[in-house]
């Protein structure tokens, strides 16, 4: 069925309160693709009909796909009664996140009607670091001691399981509440009955702390392809779990933030669409802001080409200026996206420098070769062409005064300068982009938000600065001679 076509049964079902139609696509229709489809009505009344009429077990997930402002509206809406039956329904990592998106008065009024136990567990999620794995871990989860038997587990997960984040782990303790390991469900399966949990669980686990960065959290989970770990605190006893939907969620705003840290604009807390146009143009001002100081190094550099009268013997090199830039950047970029991706994913590290400049410093000499090889034949042909001209009416190959020595001499000269500016300025580019990323993270701060900016100016100020060394060697070398045949 056609999404558009599910979308207009789902609203029409919620609008003409067709109790039994929407039952029935809450039974078939994934519960983010209703929400996404309850995001367009806006009767409020219309809002809560879902939460009245479909089972109880579809709720805490509903309301967990909506959006804050509509989660908001809901909560208003709803009697104390009505607030307590959703917050049952719904697991306790969910409700963090959506009272860390909304007001204060809001939050306290779930706070105050939150039953005692489920009170106390939100309050201690709101107090963990954001970004940490305490604040993203779940306190539902399912926990036996290591002295118990089989037939006895398989109980318990048949009498709380419902409630749970997962079933497929189970989390293993001893007698001190320390944590000695997990029991996979097919594990538990197919022991015997009388054999205890201490006879099968997998002492060779892997958990994190509530204070790791969830970044790392994420990476372990794909290192050793996990589906749950369990959060110890400082005394290594079980405090919560992740799992692997919480990695996803992670996975995706750390893409999302390296991407805008690249794109020189700050990470969005919302979706595009639900952001105002007033909040995205505050997300983009300050990084063009520093754009515009960080290019006065590129303005000294190009005033300091401009004092060395450089263009003025040879004018027809200011054409090529936003080539080499550009060329340095887009060679820089390639790398530092690279180096961003690596360090992200704990592929390397800033204790990897040498091998990695190694491999680098190869591939930039390569990538550099082959540049200049091509930019010189190209910028010949341009020259030729008239593409590019010294003064109006040059020679090129349509007025057919182009093959004498003089001008071949004043082509290739030129093509060669900037043919040489292009190797070094791109060798060096690939090299800054290795340096700038391992650097900004040994120091532990995200190379995505620092590196490629400083990797921008630091491009343009030395491509810049090496094409003014070049060409004022080619004019020392040539002389008068080369000043003739310009």
């Amino acid at each position: 069925m056609a999404e558009i076509q599910v979308k207009d049964l789902i609203i029409n079902a919620i609008k003409n309160k067709k109790a039994n139609v929407l039952r029935e696509l809450f039974e078939t229709v994934p519960t983010i693709d209703i929400a996404e489809a309850m995001e367009d009505i806006e009767d409020v009344s219309l809002l809560i009909y879902p939460f009245r009429v479909i089972p109880s077990e579809y709720t805490g997930e509903l309301f967990a796909e909506l959006s804050s402002d509509t989660q908001e509206k809901i909560i208003n809406a709803f009697s104390d009664k009505d607030l307590i039956k959703l917050l049952e329904e719904s697991y306790t990592d969910d409700i963090v996140d959506t009272l860390q998106e909304l007001p204060a008065n809001v939050v306290s009024r779930v706070l105050r009607v939150a039953p005692t136990d489920l009170r106390k567990d939100i309050n201690q999620l709101l107090l963990y670091k954001d970004n940490t794995a305490g604040s993203i871990m779940t306190t539902e989860f399912i926990e036996m001691k290591n002295t118990t038997n089989v037939k006895d587990a398989m109980n318990q997960i048949r009498e709380k399981g419902k409630d749970a984040e997962t079933i497929y782990t189970i989390f293993v303790r001893d007698a001190k509440r320390n944590f000695v390991g997990t029991v996979a469900l097919d594990d538990l399966i197919f022991a015997k009955d009388n054999e205890t949990l201490d006879d099968i669980m997998d002492r060779d686990f892997v958990a994190c702390h509530v204070n790791d960065d969830q970044e790392d959290v994420a990476n372990m989970f794909k290192r050793y392809d996990l589906t749950a770990m369990a959060v110890l605190n400082k005394e290594d006893k079980i405090v919560g779990i992740i799992t692997i939907d919480d990695v996803v969620d992670i996975i995706v705003e750390e893409a999302n933030e390296d991407v805008a840290a690249l794109s020189h604009v700050a990470p969005l807390e919302d979706s595009y669409l639900d952001t105002p146009a007033w909040r995205m143009a505050l997300k983009c001002i300050p990084w063009i802001i520093v754009l515009i100081i960080l290019g006065t190094f590129t303005t000294m550099a190009l005033d300091k080409i401009e004092k060395s009268h450089v263009f003025e013997i040879i004018p027809i090199l200011i054409c090529f200026v936003p080539t080499l830039m550009d060329t340095g950047g887009n060679t820089g970029g390639q790398t530092i996206a690279l180096m961003i991706r690596g360090l992200g994913t704990k592929e390397f590290s800033p204790r990897d420098f040498w091998k990695i400049i190694g491999k680098e410093a190869l591939t930039a000499v390569m990538v550099s070769s082959c540049i200049a090889v091509f930019g010189f034949i190209w910028f010949t042909i341009e020259q030729y062409t008239g593409i590019v001209t010294m003064t109006t009416g040059a020679p090129t190959v349509w007025n057919g005064q182009c093959w004498t020595g003089d001008f071949a001499k004043q082509t290739l000269l030129v093509s060669g300068i900037v043919a040489l500016t292009l190797f070094i300025g791109s060798f060096l580019a690939k090299c800054v982009a290795v340096m700038l990323p391992l650097g900004v993270a040994a120091i532990k701060k995200d190379p995505a938000i620092i590196a490629q900016p400083i990797l921008t100016t630091i491009v343009d100020v030395v491509s810049l600065v090496v094409f003014l060394l070049i060409a004022m060697l080619a004019n020392s070398i040539f002389g008068a001679a080369f000043v003739a045949s310009v």
